[in-house]
């Protein structure tokens, strides 16, 4: 495989593990600081329950049905997993895709009673198994336990348009579009805390925030849609710095939406115009992009909600190629296409030599 290629394997699912290399500047990835071996492989999409647990021959399609029957992501948005599974908030469902990678099987959670959920958006899974789904539906923090079961609601009338929240410590933050701000809860009352931004572009401000992702320093990093931007807070509301600016440039924004930071401060911003993902030192560099438009294996059409997931690797170490021990996955939703979930591997290729992550992640810029 020559220097700065990309290996996508695992396209279809689950199964079938072909792999092919392309070279970097005419392919998917493009290395921005130099030619290296490749860090990023595409390892599954997942769009229907089939992509799980496909029919194993032409039999068991035809007693099993045809694809008209198959149940289907829709326009998902948020994506998060726990203990083997996959939660998908899709935005025209009225509850959360589950696929249970482990055991090849396929529920929607929806809630009961008053727990029912309208039109769930994001999601966020705490480390105990809490679920905290926003629903902008019931503009609302819907919260769940380890089992999926109804515990609770967080949100007055009125209080905020929820539209990404973030577990921190105690903290639960919640992105309120409708106000420009961050509300910052208590994650198991929901008690008001306080809130910090306001609409605007200046610093501190925000303008039309939609996602939020929480950095290995305990800064929260917020992405302003509308201000084509990702704006840092500590995590009592103090702006730090800015990352971006709207332009068609690498580097640049033009539709900013999901986000999420490995535990090196290494930033991944989806970006629904330009169909792709930027990653970023947290000094602000942009140190390559992956993914592409189109229907292709890794193509990603108007992306969204993002997340990177160190705990569930060895659901995915098949797809990989022979060779390519993954760190960690990341999981991006794409709204329209046939692609709805895309799993990348971020690792390394056994015996290829590859500058130290220290160099890649950058020195943190406060």
């Amino acid at each position: 495989m020559p220097p700065g290629s990309v290996c996508r394997c695992g396209a279809g699912g689950l199964h079938g593990n072909t792999c092919e290399s392309r070279p970097g500047p005419d392919g998917d990835f493009l290395s921005v600081a130099a030619q290296r071996p490749p860090r990023i492989q595409h390892l599954a999409t997942i769009a229907s329950e089939r992509d799980i647990n496909p029919p194993s021959d032409g039999f068991a399609k035809f007693i099993l049905g045809d694809d008209a029957n198959v149940r289907r992501l829709q326009q998902p948005y948020g994506v998060a997993m726990s203990e083997g599974k996959l939660y998908v908030a899709d935005s025209r469902a009225q509850g959360l895709a589950v696929f249970d990678i482990g055991k090849r099987q396929f529920s929607i959670m929806t809630g009961a009673g008053n727990g029912r959920m309208k039109r769930p958006i994001n999601i966020k899974i705490d480390k105990d198994g809490t679920k905290y789904v926003t629903d902008t539906g019931r503009d609302q923090i819907m919260v769940y336990d380890r089992s999926d079961r109804f515990v609770t609601s967080f949100g007055a009338d009125g209080q905020f348009k929820p539209v990404d929240a973030v577990i921190s410590g105690d903290r639960l933050y919640v992105v309120d579009i409708q106000h420009h701000e961050i509300q910052v809860l208590d994650k198991r009352t929901g008690k008001f805390l306080f809130s910090f931004g306001k609409a605007g572009s200046e610093r501190g401000e925000l303008y039309h925030p939609t996602n939020i992702a929480l950095g290995p320093d305990g800064d929260v990093y917020v992405v302003e849609t509308s201000n084509y931007r990702v704006q840092r807070f500590t995590a009592e509301g103090k702006p730090v710095r800015v990352y971006g600016e709207v332009g068609n440039e690498p580097g640049t924004f033009a539709r900013p939406k999901g986000i999420a930071l490995d535990r090196l401060g290494r930033m991944y911003v989806g970006d629904a115009a330009f169909e792709n993902v930027q990653v970023f030192d947290n000094g602000g560099k942009l140190l390559l992009f992956f993914g592409q438009p189109g229907d292709a294996a890794e193509g990603l059409n108007l992306p969204a909600g993002m997340t990177i997931d160190y705990d569930n690797i060895d659901f995915f170490r098949r797809s990989a190629e022979p060779g390519f021990n993954i760190e960690y996955l990341i999981l991006v939703a794409s709204q329209f296409g046939p692609n709805k979930v895309d799993v990348f591997g971020f690792g390394k290729m056994k015996g290829a030599e590859y500058p130290p992550d220290s160099a890649l992640a950058g020195n943190p810029v406060r």
